[in-house]
């Protein structure tokens, strides 16, 4: 018995939505269409001349096209310079990155992922030349120099 009546009182409400409903919507004067009106003072979006923004800063050299070495993916400070040849006409130098993995480097190698190259070979150390961005917008070039440690200098 209590189950006819929940259904009863189930029944006299949803009749009661619809009669309401039903008187409601004869009334045309009560409607409001909504439209979609673009706003005057909306300026649109042009993307030309701006890098984008869903790409890393420094996913690939973007001014060149070319691919970039395993050596410009690293920091310089990520590098260890291991060894030098240094008393040939042309000296070279191993760094080795984290993973214990060497690159030969000579005069001249790109290096690092702000453009860094490769300016000097000397007995102990190997300078390198980065172009920077300061605060100001000015480029500069910083010289960073890697050293060998004293371990693993040998004799000298």
């Amino acid at each position: 018995m209590r189950a006819s009546a929940g259904w009863g009182a189930l029944l006299v409400v949803t009749t009661l939505a619809s009669v309401a409903y039903a008187g409601h919507a004869g009334k045309a004067d009560d409607v409001q269409v909504a439209r979609a009106v673009e706003p005057s003072g909306d300026v649109p979006y042009d993307p030309v001349g701006r890098r984008d923004p869903f790409r890393p800063p420094r996913a690939g050299t973007a001014q060149t096209g070319e691919p970039r070495t395993p050596l410009q993916r690293y920091e310089i400070g990520q590098l260890k310079l291991v060894a030098i040849i240094y008393e040939t006409r042309d000296p070279r130098a191993v760094v080795e990155d984290d993973q214990k993995l060497g690159y030969i480097v000579k005069v001249g190698t790109p290096i690092g992922p702000n453009g860094g190259v490769v300016r000097a070979i000397e007995r102990g150390r190997v300078v390198i030349a980065e172009q920077a961005v300061d605060y100001y917008g000015e480029h500069r070039e910083n010289e960073v120099t890697m050293e060998l440690r004293a371990a693993e200098r040998g004799k000298e």
